[in-house]
């Protein structure tokens, strides 16, 4: 059996609005090596700080988080250090979410119910130039794209959309959606008509309905008024 790799020295951008779970993030990378240092940041924008003044070697990003969200964050590296390997952790392990990451340019995903263990493996995977899925959402991935799985009206919504959404179901409104994407209310209604047509849907009512019922509440994002 052939020695195990030693881990490179590798600076680690944990980006989650939540405290607690950075610190719990940042003790499982920290004691999985002596050769990794990890930087927290609390949100999309003191990432995008952070970055601009540090290099850092992969990052780890919660996919849904109040103003910048994780997938919005993601396009944003790929375009200021398009080297960094991004893994993103979400509380859901829908494999639509999965897709959508991969396609932004994720190089890992993983539930937030992952064992420590696994995230440690992610993090070594693609900090060495690979990419990291876990079994069971592979192959419901590849069932969804070669036709055996159904696919959910809402794939067919840009990611843009499918975030608005998203924030209409956890009851953001129009206001706050524009205020948190730093787009105009305009354009979060524009976005709404084009949901409603491609998901064959009458009203903002039926939207938030349909939201509810395929579980794309999103716990993690509150109205921005809430303090």
């Amino acid at each position: 059996m052939s020695p195990s790799v030693p881990d490179a020295t590798l600076r680690i951008l944990i980006v989650d609005d939540h405290a607690i779970v950075r610190e719990g993030l940042k003790r499982v990378l920290e004691g999985a090596s002596p050769c990794w240092t990890v930087i927290e940041a609390g949100s999309g924008f003191q990432a995008m700080e952070l970055v601009r003044r540090q290099t850092f070697d992969v990052a780890v990003l919660d996919v849904s988080m109040p103003g910048m969200s994780g997938l919005e964050l993601l396009r944003r590296l790929r375009e200021t250090v398009p080297r960094m390997p991004v893994l993103m952790l979400s509380m859901n392990a829908e494999e639509q979410y999965a897709m959508r990451a991969f396609k932004a340019g994720a190089k890992a995903y993983l539930t937030k119910g992952t064992p420590p263990s696994e995230l440690v493996e992610a993090v070594r995977k693609v900090s060495r130039g690979g990419s990291y899925v876990t079994g069971a959402m592979a192959e419901r991935m590849v069932q969804q794209m070669n036709g055996s799985l159904d696919q959910p009206r809402h794939s067919q919504l840009s990611d843009r959309e499918f975030d608005v959404l998203r924030r209409l179901v956890a009851g953001q409104r129009p206001s706050e959606i524009a205020e948190a994407l730093h787009i105009s209310v305009k354009t979060v209604s524009s976005h709404k008509s084009r949901m409603q047509e491609k998901l064959l849907l009458p009203s903002t009512a039926a939207l938030i309905r349909y939201g509810l019922e395929h579980g794309l509440a999103a716990d993690d994002i509150r109205p921005v008024s809430d303090t």
